[in-house]
């Protein structure tokens, strides 16, 4: 899974989040895109899972980019421990995302093949999405 090589502190405050994404929110290199519609935190594993779906759809032609990365620690204590003694264990990262923020970029592909794998791409997210292109 994604996690980052080193950081500065091990465990994170949960924080807020923002009304509407401040980067990212723009189609740098591919031609099709995966934006979110909702705040959210994208586990390490969703990304992998769409990562997967990408290299399989892009592997004959084409080319794919993801524009986020999980940086911040989820941690969680263990089942049937009281209350008290300490922040949990890390249980896994996550990407903290804006409504805007463009997740996913795809080039190199037809645009109903591109748009039918952003979708599959879309189902395995825990935020709502949708699929965008640039204007041509």
């Amino acid at each position: 899974m994604l996690a980052p090589k080193r950081q500065k502190f091990r465990k994170q405050f949960r924080g807020t989040f923002r009304r509407l994404a401040v980067k990212g929110e723009k189609l740098n290199s591919g031609n099709y895109g995966l934006k979110t519609l909702t705040t959210g935190w994208i586990k390490d594993k969703e990304i992998e899972a769409s990562r997967i779906i990408l290299a399989r759809a892009t592997r004959k032609s084409g080319k794919f980019w993801i524009r986020i990365f999980p940086d911040k620690p989820f941690t969680k204590k263990p089942p049937e421990v009281t209350m008290g003694a300490g922040k949990g264990d890390v249980a896994y990262y996550v990407a903290v995302v804006a409504p805007g923020r463009i997740l996913f970029e795809i080039d190199g592909l037809p645009k109903e093949e591109s748009k039918i794998v952003l979708k599959i791409v879309a189902s395995k997210l825990s935020v709502k999405t949708k699929v965008i292109s640039k204007e041509l």
